[in-house]
């Protein structure tokens, strides 16, 4: 058979060549049987499995064993209630049960007053055996709810982070030292985990749109393997991905306000040293997975904000795609200030002209926040002075007040000043990860961003030539081979071992399985 070069990337005759060496590689094997069943647990209630097609029969086959064995068990044995009585002696005790009076029907106690029943430390691992969308719920039921589970948010946190958190996010988001665990944290961990995934699902049908061509539904019905593979392991790159531009916008304010207020334009440099500390907490096999991923991440992003055509003005000019795609430095305001959080929340906009508008809307927020001081700076010398509010005023003394003296609450409600409630004052109050930007941030940061071309690849490919990781650059994968290598079937206990742990339960690890798109907002 021909080599795959030899062949189109992406043709009818690539894939038909791509499934006969992974025939000829791995042994023949039952319909499904390398399939995993198990779901991949987001903080949401219940997921669309696909089910393989011998799933109806067997499910008959089983539900006529089950009836056969059920009226075995009828004829050998009588059940009453929760009693097990042999045929001998069903009619002594009905002959005894219609002697005696008919006794009056057991009540049914609520669940509700089962529960309260119990004692705390039941109460407690109860909750934290349900979802996490479900623990939330918890909180609005009942100030008594609310209390009981803020209070012991760190056996909830624990347990989840024991049995559902995969073990790749663990190592790049490890639990804090020294301080108890909270649902903060947790849901931090649930809401990149969520991102990545979603964000997994919209490249591998642009990547399978575009790429492999698989345009018809009878070639999405055929290539959904291997497009469910490539999002399962897209979704671990994404993840750290995530993580290297959430950290790269705090180092990047750490260093300017470490350098008074000079940024890296200032400062000369061979490796970038923001990418360089970032790029020191991986491990060798995730920096080079990431690496050869990254352009793939970027180049389809950026292919996501072109216009459909580029046939000309006038065939762009006729479908009505008047706009052009946007300059390189807001693809990099977008992946450093906004994350992949904004990335994903822009690749979901339908229609060109309704994403770019989009893009500009967000992107004109971010210059005007950067701009604004100046302008109210412009004002006071005109004249134009805001008269301060009164209550802005009475609130800043009540804080020096509260600040300087720590007095009781009736002292706090004496000046003006609403007691500390339990609802208002919990660990979520901290609000996402990669949040908004403060005017002073957004004034710090926009003028200081890198090239989009630089970002991660020269750092990275330095790093990994020095760690020996690869002897050449040329033995980095690109392009098609990252590509292949994202579809193939081989490898995949391997990668679920490293990536999700030895002792993980199955409900980590993403099922194999073609999903519907995770909605959590």
């Amino acid at each position: 058979m021909e080599p795959l070069h030899v062949t189109e990337f992406g043709s009818e005759r690539y894939l038909e060549k791509f499934n006969q060496s992974q025939q000829n590689a791995t042994p023949a094997a039952a319909p499904g049987a390398g399939l995993s069943q198990s779901p991949f647990i987001l903080p949401i209630r219940g997921s669309n499995l696909s089910e393989p097609e011998s799933a109806p029969h067997k499910a008959g086959e089983q539900k006529r064993s089950d009836k056969r064995s059920l009226n075995f068990f009828r004829n050998k044995f009588h059940v009453k209630g929760s009693s097990v009585t042999t045929a001998s002696s069903t009619d002594h005790s009905e002959r005894r049960a219609s002697s005696t009076p008919s006794a009056a029907p057991k009540q049914r106690v609520p669940f509700d007053q089962l529960f309260v029943a119990l004692p705390n430390e039941l109460q407690v691992e109860i909750i934290a055996s349900l979802p996490l969308s479900d623990v939330l719920n918890l909180r609005l039921a009942s100030r008594s709810m609310h209390a009981l589970v803020s209070l012991n948010e760190s056996p909830i946190a624990r347990y989840h982070l024991d049995h559902h958190v995969p073990a790749y996010a663990k190592r790049l988001y490890p639990p804090p030292e020294g301080v108890p665990l909270n649902l903060h944290y947790l849901c931090g961990i649930w809401h990149r985990l969520h991102v990545a995934a979603k964000l997994s699902y919209l490249m591998c049908e642009w990547i399978s749109k575009e790429l492999f061509l698989r345009n018809t539904e009878e070639k999405k019905r055929e290539f959904a393997p291997q497009r469910e593979r490539m999002r399962r392991r897209l979704i671990p790159v994404l993840f750290t991905v995530f993580h290297f531009f959430e950290t790269y916008r705090k180092l990047h304010l750490k260093y300017i306000a470490e350098h008074d207020g000079n940024g890296l334009h200032r400062t000369p440099y061979t490796v970038n040293p923001i990418e360089a500390e970032i790029l020191s907490m991986y491990d060798d096999r995730t920096l080079l997975r990431v690496h050869e991923a990254f352009p793939l991440v970027i180049s389809s992003f950026c292919r996501r904000l072109r216009p459909p055509s580029y046939v000309g003005r006038v065939e762009r000019s006729l479908r009505g795609y008047l706009r052009d795609r946007p300059p390189d430095e807001v693809h990099v305001a977008i992946l450093c200030l906004g994350g992949l959080r904004e990335v994903e929340r822009i690749w979901e906009v339908k229609g060109y002209n309704a994403r770019r508008a989009a893009v500009d809307s967000w992107y004109g927020s971010i210059t005007r926040e950067a701009t604004e001081p100046e302008t109210k700076k412009r004002r006071g010398v005109l004249g134009l002075k805001r008269k301060k509010s009164s209550i802005a005023s009475i609130n800043s003394g009540t804080n020096d007040t509260s600040s300087s003296s720590g007095s009781s609450s009736h002292a706090s409600v004496a000046q003006g000043k609403q007691p500390e409630s339990l609802v208002f004052c919990t660990s979520l109050a901290a609000g996402m990860p990669m949040g908004s930007l403060t005017r002073e941030e957004a004034r710090m940061l926009l003028p200081d961003l890198p090239v989009l071309q630089k970002i991660w690849l020269e750092t990275a490919e330095t790093m990994i030539l020095d760690r020996k990781i690869v002897e050449r650059p040329s033995d980095i994968r690109r392009n098609a081979q990252i590509l292949t290598d994202l579809i193939r079937e081989d490898g995949v206990d391997d990668e679920d071992q490293w990536l999700y742990g030895t002792v993980a339960p199955d409900s980590v690890r993403p099922n194999l399985d073609a999903i519907e798109e995770d909605s959590l907002e």
